[in-house]
């Protein structure tokens, strides 16, 4: 038996799909006119649960393909709908009305920790001609970017072996300010002591539970070490240099160390030879340069079946690739999620700015996070 038949029936079939498909998106237009001049909202989200129904119950055996498929179908005729409409009237507004670029001088920039962090080195990056000023929490860089007391925040928001600071996503999705610059920092720790340390008689050692996790090998194979959580690695730094006691180390930066006049025991034992530490610029306002290249957003779906999905097929079908996708739970809520998506692209397409506008108008909880450029440093 020869595959030829089977195969020319199946392109018959698709000719006839593709035709069929095509007047229903016609029929979609035809949907977007009439609600525009009735007023009506392009999302309905009973009558679209009575079409994945009927095509469910009328597909048999391949009812939950038939769903999936008309899941797809709906999607595409709705984001049609907002192309026509032009929907997002609200959002592309503010997109337009962004600043280009970041004010580099008279910035006033608060980073986490104490001078010597990796961090310290992320403003730097960001803010070569800017002294930043330090805080002792991330919530305190929030706070300080809510009150006006500074214009931008360096925060870590992710590493590429201890992955993402929980923390900083939950703080991004509770004041869902803007991301104006992601900066990478290479992550190369140390251990670092009091002149005259030996590693065989160190008991504990001190650093951010980031460094620590990225370092966890390295206490696995040292049992007698104890591993200890600090505010920062320079903190961690600067608490061991103002001690007397010579059993006590931090993992921190080879510029923290020298910082703090510590004596470097150890180098080159974090878990990944190629250790990266992702910085977020935070900040009230939208700043979006013509090389932006990621943007960021959040949002709240429905807790039913397929709703995610339902969303991520749009950017598929808009050839967008996502990079990120991070759920959190919503406060005060009992089993509902926020989700934090970062994707490659620049809101200057029409398609992509299309895409958000409908999204911001159909997405409890929406907010256009940013569109930014990202520093990389070898």
């Amino acid at each position: 038996m020869s595959l030829q038949p089977i195969r020319e029936e199946i392109d018959r079939i698709d000719r006839q799909i593709i035709a069929l498909f095509m007047k229903r998106m016609e029929c979609s237009q035809k949907v977007a006119e009439y609600k525009r001049e009735n007023g009506m909202s392009i999302l309905n989200t009973e009558r679209e649960q009575v079409v994945l129904d009927k095509a469910a119950q009328e597909a048999g055996i391949y009812g939950d393909a038939a769903r999936q498929l008309y899941t797809a179908i709906l999607e595409l005729s709705r984001s049609l709908q907002h192309d026509l409409l032009d929907s997002g009237e609200a959002l592309k507004h503010e997109i337009c009305a962004a600043e280009t670029e970041l004010p580099c001088q008279d910035s006033k920039v608060v980073c986490f920790g104490v001078p010597g962090t990796y961090a310290h080195q992320a403003a730097i990056k960001a803010f070569p001609d800017c002294t930043p000023d330090f805080c002792a929490s991330f919530q305190d860089v929030f706070s300080a970017i809510r009150s006006g007391e500074a214009d931008f925040g360096i925060v870590p928001i992710e590493n590429s072996s201890a992955g993402s600071v929980m923390d900083v996503y939950d703080l991004m999705l509770k004041y869902r300010f803007h991301i104006a610059l992601a900066v990478d920092i290479p992550v190369n720790h140390v251990l670092a002591a009091k002149k005259g340390a030996v590693v065989s008689a160190l008991k504990q050692v001190y650093s951010h539970p980031q460094a620590l996790t990225q370092c966890s090998d390295f206490f696995r194979s040292r049992r007698h070490l104890s591993a200890e959580s600090y505010l920062s690695t320079a903190a961690a730094a600067k608490m061991v240099s103002e001690s007397d006691d010579t059993a006590i180390a931090a993992i921190c930066s080879e510029q923290a160390a020298q910082k703090y006049g510590l004596e470097i025991l150890m180098r080159g034992f974090q878990n990944a030879p190629h250790n990266t530490t992702r910085f977020i610029v935070i900040s009230q306002k939208l700043y979006i340069p013509p090389d932006a290249e990621k943007i960021s957003l959040c949002f709240s779906l429905p807790h039913t079946t397929g709703s995610l999905y339902s969303i991520l097929c749009r950017f598929a079908a808009n050839g967008l690739n996502l990079t990120k996708i991070e759920s959190r739970p919503m406060p005060q809520s009992s089993f509902e999620y926020l989700f934090y998506l970062d994707f490659t692209g620049n809101i200057s397409h029409p398609k992509t700015l299309q895409l958000m506008g409908a999204l911001s108008e159909e997405l409890q909880e929406f907010s256009f996070l940013g569109n930014f450029r990202e520093i990389r440093t070898v």
